[in-house]
């Protein structure tokens, strides 16, 4: 039996933890974005490793990895991006279930490879759930904040054993992040050159990335047309070309609507190694 009321503590926040799930769709008519993993491959590994249902909470990291204690004992998984793991000190193994006792403390150091970590523990997360998810949403605040030093989340009841221990095949973070782009609902808003460049030309993944988009540095794109859009639906995916000519690419926090012209819209499917592209990666957009 689960103790009531257990709790995982955070020992170290890192540069950015949140809580996500599998988000909140379907509610883009109210102007709530969607929100949870983005790399929800990762995550839903996770979670099967310790015998979690698919979409149920874990930890999001970015970059440097967190740090945390449960007062009980929990089986967790560190996968996503690789890192040192540790258990008071003693690696542990990264990618597999590892049992961490009452009041040890769990820590996913700094990636080594990707971007995003996923940290899944055995009952799954239970902050209080805001529209059917439990899911930080960094852009409108809705979901549990990021995390800080200190702060307690609930632990579930574990659902039923982890499944048998074995090699598991966690995908790497991509040399060279390759999206496929499918025509935007405002591509003639732009020069035929300007698409050619979009299709032959090698960007970068910017610095200035996060959750709401993944920004990128490269050649701009040449509009055919003056003047600005009235504010439309916004997609998960979408290519958006802001007044500096650079795509942005729509992750799972982006706004509902926007008034930039969406040149093309690249597949959910792909969009998981987009969550693991460090600042620098070299990007091209392909037609879909």
């Amino acid at each position: 039996m689960t103790p009531a009321g257990s709790r995982l503590r955070v020992v170290r926040a890192g540069a950015l933890t949140t809580v996500q799930d599998a988000g909140r769709p379907g509610w883009a008519h109210l102007g709530v974005g969607r929100s949870g993993f983005l790399d929800a491959p990762a995550a839903r590994l996770a979670n099967r490793l310790v015998g979690n249902p698919p979409d149920a909470a874990v930890l999001e990291t970015t970059l440097t990895g967190c740090a945390v204690r449960p007062d009980r004992p929990v089986v967790a998984v560190v996968g996503g991006a690789g890192c040192r793991v540790t258990v008071d000190g003693r690696p542990v193994a990264w990618g597999a279930p590892v049992r961490v006792p009452a009041g040890a403390v769990l820590d996913a150091g700094p990636a080594v490879g990707g971007l995003r970590g996923y940290l899944a523990f055995a009952g799954g997360l239970e902050p209080e759930a805001v529209l059917d998810s439990r899911s930080a949403d960094l852009l409108s605040g809705l979901g549990p904040a990021p995390l800080s030093e200190g702060d307690a989340l609930p632990l579930g009841d574990p659902g039923g054993p982890p499944p048998p221990a074995g090699p598991v095949p966690w995908p790497g973070a991509p040399a060279e992040l390759v999206l496929p782009v499918h025509p935007g609902p405002r591509h003639d808003w732009f020069t035929d050159a300007a698409l050619r460049t979009l299709h032959t030309a090698a960007y970068r993944v910017s610095a200035h990335s996060n959750r709401i988009g993944l920004r990128t540095e490269g050649p701009v794109l040449e509009r055919s047309r003056t003047g600005e859009l009235p504010s439309e639906g916004m997609v998960l995916g979408a290519v958006q070309v802001p007044p500096d000519g650079r795509p942005v690419v729509f992750l799972n926090d982006h706004p509902t609507t926007g008034g930039y012209p969406v040149v093309g819209v690249v597949p959910e499917r792909s969009l998981a190694a987009a969550a693991q592209a460090v600042p620098g990666t070299r990007l091209r957009f392909v037609r879909a």
